[in-house]
């Protein structure tokens, strides 16, 4: 306990107390087994649920899309937002896979071939240098490239989730102005004249048991807070409490309106 709070007050020095009731008030009233970090990029104000599960490390799933983006917009692997793939024609359970994607409609869909097809293009040797430059979790070697975001050869906790994000937020990280803007088009989710909402959905359908995801930011007009949840996922009926938990507790801290 006194080394995830040393790691919590290291990344987060203006941090709440290490469990937040409200916030677990919240995953308890939907049996949710999980944790969420909630942190202000500016006055560092921060809040928690289950700091054990928030400095322990997961498969982060589509979650990796958000630095893939960058990486394979860093890299010419991909063009832009608008950068076209031709479907293979291999049918998917998943029916929004099964057509051709744009590299916006594949990171809004998941669409796992669009970004193997991207992961040949970068390769091996550029993930192993961009993810160390990142300093985004632990990737194991060898690994396989078009799979290691799934398969558990990478994974990341969701402190190291936040941490990441305020250095993609503050564009410390080691991408030009074109990639930043190109991802920042693609990862929009919902933007109204209070908010705007930058997000990323994650299953880890390949783990044990399976871990969901949703990690992100919501800029408003007075601070940006970023927000990583993790989860247990006991079937599809689970993944749509991975947004209706996150938004719950942004409503209950006011950083959005509650809904009607």
């Amino acid at each position: 306990m006194k080394k995830i709070l040393s790691r919590l007050f290291l990344l987060f020095p203006l941090a709440a107390s290490a469990e937040d009731r409200q916030i677990a008030g919240i995953f308890a009233q939907y049996h949710a087994e999980g944790t969420l970090v909630l942190s202000a990029l500016h006055s560092g104000k921060t809040y928690l649920h289950n700091d054990i599960r928030a400095e322990r490390r997961f498969s982060p799933a589509s979650t990796f899309k958000i630095p893939n983006t960058l990486i394979a917009l860093e890299t010419k692997a991909s063009t832009g937002p608008d950068d076209t793939f031709k479907w293979n024609e291999q049918t998917y359970d998943f029916p929004d896979w099964n057509h051709d994607q744009t590299l916006a409609s594949a990171f809004k869909v998941s669409c796992v071939w669009c970004y193997q097809e991207l992961a040949r293009r970068v390769g091996a040797e550029q993930y192993r240098d961009y993810l160390r430059r990142m300093d985004y979790g632990h990737l194991q070697t060898p690994f396989e490239t078009t799979t290691f975001w799934l398969d558990g050869s990478l994974q990341i906790s969701p402190l190291e989730q936040i941490a990441f994000l305020k250095k993609l937020y503050r564009r410390s990280l080691p991408f030009g102005a074109a990639a930043y803007e190109g991802l920042r088009q693609i990862m929009l989710a919902e933007a109204t004249p209070d908010f705007k909402l930058y997000a990323k959905t994650g299953w880890a359908a390949r783990m044990q048991p399976q871990v969901g995801w949703y990690v992100g930011y919501v800029e408003t007009l007075s601070e940006v807070w970023l927000f990583a949840l993790n989860m247990n996922i006991h079937g599809e009926q689970d993944l749509p409490l991975r947004q209706k938990i996150t938004r719950e507790v942004l409503a209950a801290k006011g950083i959005l309106k509650k809904p009607d």
